[in-house]
């Protein structure tokens, strides 16, 4: 019996975290679709609404990641540092970029069972490091026009692998690869500069990462540049 009781409890456990980051997708993907359009945010409704991104980053802030499994907490993290960014440019704002902030990216400003965390420690120790997915550059959203689009809906656990590659795929055959045929080169974002290692881990060269996505491919011999990032804020 006794047993018994423990499996239950265990049980009651697991439901009760399903339904936690249950409800975290459920108003995550109801503020991006309110707060998002084009790619871009609206950055003076959410500070008149900042209430509803205080509660879901609340919400976030307490849950227990160990019962979860490993797509499930990409997600969570995803998410969570999509939502962090926006809630520092609304506390910031006035800004014309990110970069007009001070440790935008290194302050510990997201809170995490009882911690502060910065975007970098997100995006750098918890999901390049764990994860090493380079599709991941073109889902976290930094605040900036260079970065690629911020999609109005969020990512969850059961459609992030579809969700992922169609972010990619849009953006490496958008304006993130601009193809001179004439010149034979390709300029792309400083993004692939930034994180080389990333595209190159499994491909030979930053090129045959790209081809990967389109189906147009790219002669390997073009001269690959970067063009300059875009570092205004993506502002509706």
């Amino acid at each position: 019996m006794k047993h018994f009781f423990t499996i239950v409890a265990v049980f009651a456990v697991f439901l009760s975290q399903a339904q936690t980051i249950d409800q975290f997708y459920k108003s995550s993907n109801q503020f991006f679709a309110t707060y998002v359009q084009e790619g871009k945010v609206k950055y003076s409704e959410v500070a008149e609404n900042i209430g509803v991104l205080d509660e879901i980053l609340k919400e976030a802030s307490n849950m227990d990641l160990s019962a979860l499994g490993q797509t499930e907490i990409k997600a969570y993290w995803i998410n969570v540092y999509n939502l962090g960014v926006i809630k520092i440019v609304v506390e910031e704002s006035p800004i014309k970029s990110p970069l007009d902030v001070d440790g935008f990216f290194d302050i510990k400003q997201i809170p995490f069972n009882g911690k502060q965390l910065s975007l970098n420690a997100i995006e750098h120790d918890i999901l390049r490091a764990k994860y090493m997915d380079p599709r991941l550059h073109f889902v976290l959203v930094c605040g900036a026009v260079g970065c690629p689009p911020l999609i109005s809906k969020a990512y969850i656990p059961s459609t992030l692998e579809q969700q992922l590659e169609e972010q990619t795929r849009l953006a490496l055959n958008g304006n993130f690869v601009k193809v001179n045929t004439k010149r034979k080169k390709i300029q792309v974002t400083e993004l692939f500069k930034w994180y080389k290692s990333d595209f190159t881990m499994n491909h030979s060269t930053v090129i045959d990462f790209i081809n990967k996505y389109r189906p147009e491919k790219i002669p390997t011999n073009y001269k690959l540049e970067y063009y300059p990032y875009d570092w205004s804020i993506n502002s509706l």
